[in-house]
C-alpha cells in the first residue's frame, strides 16, 4: 500500500528534539482522532512551546509530580491536564526522556469529521471555532484525561495520532508571548502561529484571578 507523503505517520525523531524546535515544526500536520462514532482530522494552526525545567510557565518547572508525571517520560507521548474545574488541553512530551518539555496545542482546523466536532462543539458560531483555542481543540476532538500517556508514535491502534501534512514555510510563521501566562514565564515568544489563518485563537495577556472576600 502506498501512503500518501501528507499521511505518513510522523516518527518519535520528531519529537525528541529541543521543544522550540519542535513547536514550530508541528504547525500544518494533522492530528487524527480516533472515536467510536469515526476520525477527526485536525490541521494545527497554533501551538506554544514549554520548557520544563528552564520556563517558568511549564508545569514541571517545580519538578516531578502526579500530575505532570507524562511529562517527563519518553517524546512523542501525549500529556493532558484539566483546568479551572472544566476544561482539558493537550499537550506533545517533547525531548529526551527526563526533560519534561512539551508543545501545547492551542488551535486548528478540522479538516474531517466536522461533524462529529461540531456535536461536541454545538455551541461555536461556524467551523472555524471549533478548535480555536486549546479547551475547545480538545473539546472537539473529545480529548480528556482518558487520553492522558497516549503514545501517539505507536504503529498500533492508538486514539491519536500525528501525521506528517503539509509543513508551514518559515515565512508564514509567526511568534510571539504565550497567552495567559503570568511572571517570568510570561515574556517568552514562545507561542507559534499560521499568518493569517483564521482558525488561530486571540492573544490575552496574563490577568491576576481576584480572590473573593
Amino acid at each position: 500500500m502506498i501512503v500518501s507523503p501528507d499521511r505518513k505517520p510522523l516518527d518519535r525523531a520528531f519529537f525528541a528534539r529541543p521543544v522550540l524546535d519542535v513547536a514550530p515544526d508541528l504547525l500544518g500536520r494533522l492530528l487524527v482522532r480516533s472515536t467510536p462514532e469515526g476520525p477527526i482530522t485536525l490541521r494545527l494552526t497554533e501551538v506554544e512551546a514549554y520548557d520544563g525545567a528552564n520556563d517558568p510557565g511549564s508545569h514541571a518547572f517545580r519538578g516531578r509530580t502526579p500530575r505532570n508525571d507524562v511529562m517527563f517520560g519518553p517524546p512523542g507521548h501525549v500529556y493532558v491536564y484539566f483546568t479551572y474545574g472544566m476544561w482539558h488541553c493537550m499537550n506533545f512530551v517533547c525531548g529526551p526522556v527526563g526533560t519534561a518539555s512539551g508543545v501545547l496545542l492551542r488551535a486548528g482546523e478540522v479538516v474531517d469529521g466536522v461533524e462529529l466536532a461540531r456535536e461536541r462543539r454545538f455551541s461555536a458560531r461556524h467551523d472555524k471555532e471549533l478548535a480555536k483555542g486549546p479547551a475547545r481543540l480538545a473539546t472537539a476532538l473529545g480529548v480528556d484525561r482518558a487520553q492522558n500517556g497516549v503514545d501517539a508514535c505507536t504503529s498500533g491502534d492508538t486514539p491519536l495520532r500525528i501525521l506528517s501534512g503539509t509543513p508551514v514555510p518559515s515565512d508564514q510563521v509567526r511568534s510571539g508571548p504565550r497567552t495567559g501566562v503570568a511572571g517570568e514565564g510570561g515574556v517568552h515568544p514562545w507561542r507559534f502561529w499560521i499568518a493569517d489563518d483564521p482558525t488561530v485563537s486571540p492573544y490575552r495577556a496574563h490577568v491576576p484571578r481576584r480572590r473573593s472576600t
